[in-house]
């Protein structure tokens, strides 16, 4: 009796000194990391950049979420408010994992960023989660300062397209302040997607963890030449476009950046080679990108202010069907190009009812699936990815089904009526 009350005495001692612990340390929580005021990393507006960090003691591995929220290179889509725009043109507040009205929503807007997903197991949910937010419009690869409305002074302003150095500054803190993971998975939706890839490097650099991979999703670098006819790279005019408003090709342009540092790696004149290259770059890793065939929100940023003859479609109807032509006869290419190295795959699902068919981790994995291979969602990829055998899944869907078979599809397509995008 007298050394069972010993023993838990000693239980009671350890586990309260186990949880003070955590408590001090602020592990299971979101913790603020906010970049020093007049620095380099700033969001659109000038104010201070901010990420967020949620820790667990119990491993090393981590995964960065980056989130996504459209995109600007005009006086009107950089305030932000329309569906052609970009979130967060306010900054990022400190407050912003625990307010529900922000694009996190408490860190529920994906699997990866829930402890406790409602609708979603992920093992990544017991690593390290940090949450890249996104407030600088310009999939988090810009390095200018831009004012727009120059011509009425009434409504000029200046707006940071600072992503790069945002991103340089989140790889840095996590360097010193995080080590390295046994295992690190690099992921986002939408302009995140692009972050994702853009930035692998930076972080795989930085972070140099035993074991990586990536999983970009609905976050495209088509295929399209600097000069190339528009009737054939349809994704060129917006390529052009930001190349410029986000500074790419400045001195201290990310894409100048890039092919200085890995020589080689693709064509400055055509940013599609710079994303489908990094297997090049890391044939040890897994690199996996994911979207729908029928996106309908990243094909209207890519061609809906380019194309006058998508801008001004008589019905909603012709906009997307005009929108999805020139989508599939991008992804084609970029297929193409991604198949270029064993270690890069794709699961690419035709549709689901849920944010037009935009970003298949969003919410929940349900609507993704590939019937005709068996797989019942993107979860099935992201397996592929993380456990590091056998060759990285190629999946693309070319005989969708008339009716759902999955009731993971199914319930997704009921949220799709419930949560309106």
């Amino acid at each position: 009796m007298r050394a069972s009350r010993v023993s838990r005495l000693a239980a009671q001692a350890i586990a309260g000194t186990l949880i003070s612990g955590l408590a001090h340390a602020g592990y299971f929580q979101w913790d603020t990391i906010t970049a020093p005021a007049g620095g380099a990393a700033t969001c659109g507006n000038g104010t201070p950049y901010r990420f967020f960090v949620n820790r667990t003691p119990f491993t090393s591995k981590t995964v960065i979420m980056f989130e996504g929220g459209g995109a600007c290179w005009d006086g009107v889509s950089c305030k932000g408010g329309s569906m052609l725009a970009a979130v967060n043109p306010d900054g990022v507040p400190s407050n912003y994992m625990s307010d529900f009205n922000r694009q996190a929503h408490l860190g529920l807007v994906t699997p990866f960023t829930a402890r406790i997903d409602p609708l979603q197991a992920v093992k990544t949910q017991s690593w390290n989660i940090v949450y890249v937010p996104y407030c600088t419009g310009d999939v988090q690869t810009g390095n200018r300062t831009v004012v727009y409305n120059p011509e009425d002074p009434a409504k000029a302003y200046a707006f940071e397209h600072k992503g790069l150095p945002n991103m340089k500054y989140v790889a840095n803190w996590m360097a010193v302040n995080m080590g390295s993971p046994a295992q690190l998975l690099v992921t986002g939706f939408s302009a995140g997607g692009v972050a994702s890839s853009a930035h692998y490097a930076t972080f795989r650099e930085a972070l140099r963890p035993k074991k990586s991979a990536l999983l970009s999703d609905a976050g495209p670098l088509m295929v399209a030449p600097r000069d190339g006819d528009p009737a054939n790279y349809p994704s060129v005019l917006l390529h052009n476009k930001i190349r410029e408003a986000w500074g790419l090709d400045g001195p201290k342009g990310m894409v100048t950046e890039i092919v200085a540092k890995y020589p080689g790696v693709g064509d400055p004149n055509n940013l599609g080679t710079l994303q489908g290259n990094l297997g090049k770059l890391f044939p040890q890793d897994r690199l996996g990108y994911t979207l729908f065939q029928e996106d309908g929100i990243f094909s209207a940023f890519s061609y809906q202010k380019f194309f006058p003859e998508i801008a001004n479609a008589p019905t909603d109807a012709e906009r997307l069907k005009l929108l999805n032509q020139k989508w599939r006869q991008d992804l084609k290419p970029w297929l193409a190009a991604l198949s270029t190295y064993p270690n890069v795959g794709y699961y690419i699902p035709n549709w689901r009812k849920f944010n037009q068919a935009h970003c298949a981790t969003v919410l929940t994995f349900g609507g993704s699936s590939i019937v005709e291979r068996g797989y019942e969602s993107v979860g099935v990829f992201l397996d592929n990815l993380l456990d590091g055998s056998g060759p990285v899944l190629r999946a693309e869907e070319l005989h969708p089904p008339a009716k759902r078979v999955y009731l993971s599809d199914i319930i997704a397509d009921s949220l799709a009526d419930l949560i309106p995008l």
